[in-house]
């Protein structure tokens, strides 16, 4: 069979998309990484750290970027996240180690009047410096969204595949789905227990807190992924038009 000629201008066309669709990908795992424990808030029923609200998206992404350009795409754009995820939490240490400047402006230092417990176990009191507060309040959150990004965004792209094989290429609800709630399930136990799973050891967790925190974590994810089905199909379909690719390639992707 002749292969097909792709222009230099549908070429870009293609990169253009890959690349708005990766930039959302980073973004929204940098926000979860940067502002994660910093506030929680109450939607329904659930309590959610604030950093998990633009999470969802990442899974999308992959799901976008899995149909439309295949595998291989999809574990490179992981790859490229994970990389990221050790250049934020490697430039916090260095903020952090690296000596104070001699002249600090006054919205630097916060005056605690009692202590405050920090996800990482440590209490602090008195004058605190605002990054410290931060590093402290966000370094063991981006450890566990690390373990918890490794196993829950490459089980997608799998399961994602692995749907797309069973089903022939049919079912697109079923692989979007599939492949985003198992793996957002992985995502929700590792992330809570890798955050607050000393704290219940010590004691300064309830159970029943720590399963609220868990349980709301995956229920918010789960919903977004119930809701992100139409869309999906939606972009799929006008996508893979404007990208112009044929039934040919697509099922190539799915290898």
């Amino acid at each position: 069979m002749e292969q097909r000629q792709i222009t230099d201008e549908l070429r870009e066309k293609r990169e253009r998309v890959y690349l708005m669709l990766a930039g959302f990908f980073l973004c929204s795992m940098t926000m979860l990484n940067i502002i994660g424990l910093t506030r929680f808030i109450q939607i329904g029923p659930m309590a959610l750290a604030v950093g998990v609200l633009p999470y969802p998206l990442t899974f999308l992404c992959t799901d976008f970027v899995s149909e439309l350009y295949g595998r291989k795409r999809a574990n490179f754009l992981v790859t490229v996240g994970l990389a990221l995820n050790f250049f934020i939490i490697g430039t916090m240490w260095l903020g952090h180690i690296i000596p104070d400047a001699s002249a600090q402006p006054p919205w630097q230092v916060l005056h605690l009047s009692q202590g405050v417990d920090l996800p990482n176990g440590s209490t602090v009191h008195g004058a605190v410096e605002l990054y410290t507060l931060l590093y402290a309040t966000t370094s063991g959150a981006i450890f566990a969204s690390m373990m918890a990004y490794i196993l829950a965004q490459y089980v997608d792209v799998v399961l994602f595949h692995f749907w797309r094989d069973l089903t022939k290429g049919k079912h697109l609800w079923l692989r979007n789905n599939g492949s985003t709630m198992i793996s957002q399930l992985v995502d929700s136990v590792t992330v809570i227990t890798v955050t607050f799973g000393a704290q219940l050891l010590l004691g300064k967790v309830a159970f029943a807190t720590f399963l609220i925190l868990m349980g709301s974590n995956y229920l918010f994810k789960f919903v977004v992924a119930l809701c992100d089905t139409l869309p999906f199909y939606v972009g799929v379909h006008y996508l893979s038009r404007y990208l112009e690719l044929t039934d040919e390639e697509l099922r190539a992707h799915a290898h």
